[in-house]
């Protein structure tokens, strides 16, 4: 293995790290969590499904807060996985098999999303999350 694949294999390794902690923390529904593999930049933008977007860190945060707010449970499988990176960017596509509850009965539901990494120092943070629903 070259040097060059041998970079690239391992930034793919922390991108696919990177990318498994902000699913945790979207489970764990703690912001705090959240907090903490976000880039905290004016540039961030999130849109999840059905909502505008989101600009600038604190608009995001709030996001994050209202979904946590008002969810008591959020599972996801990740299925059709595809990692790309280029230099100090990288992104993950893949489908969010999502269980939730918002109240007595869990919901599904199929999410195509798209996360944008940046790696900052030694730390790849998303940037970018975007998902929109999958119609059955």
């Amino acid at each position: 293995m070259s040097d060059a694949e041998a970079l690239l294999k391992t930034k793919m390794e922390e991108v696919t790290r990177a990318n498994q902690e902000f699913y945790e923390a979207f489970e764990s529904l703690d912001v705090a969590r959240m907090d903490r593999i976000w880039a905290q930049q004016e540039y961030v933008t999130c849109i999840h499904p059905g909502w505008t977007l989101r600009a600038g860190w604190p608009a995001v945060r709030d996001s994050w807060v209202l979904i946590f707010n008002n969810t008591f449970a959020m599972t996801f499988e990740l299925t059709e996985i595809q990692i790309q990176v280029a230099g100090d960017v990288a992104w993950v596509v893949c489908t969010e098999q999502i269980t939730s509850r918002q109240g007595e009965q869990p919901q599904g539901s199929r999410v195509l999303a798209t996360n944008l990494y940046e790696k900052t120092g030694d730390r790849w943070q998303i940037i970018h999350h975007h998902g929109s629903p999958v119609m059955e």
